[in-house]
């Protein structure tokens, strides 16, 4: 039987950040465009499948 978890674990999980898969956001593809507030970032993905976001 596992313990159930205490309050300071479940609070650390709810407050992790969001976790979003990089092909998701691309739709499949290699780029996509992130907004934050007025500028618009472009997210792509290479050959070597790292990640480089520019402005």
């Amino acid at each position: 039987m596992t313990a159930l978890p205490t309050r300071l674990e479940e609070e650390a999980r709810s407050s992790a950040p969001p976790i979003h898969r990089a092909e998701h956001l691309t739709d499949g593809g290699t780029q996509a465009r992130i907004v934050l507030r007025d500028q618009v970032y472009t997210l792509r993905i290479t050959r070597a499948g790292k990640l480089i976001l520019t402005k």
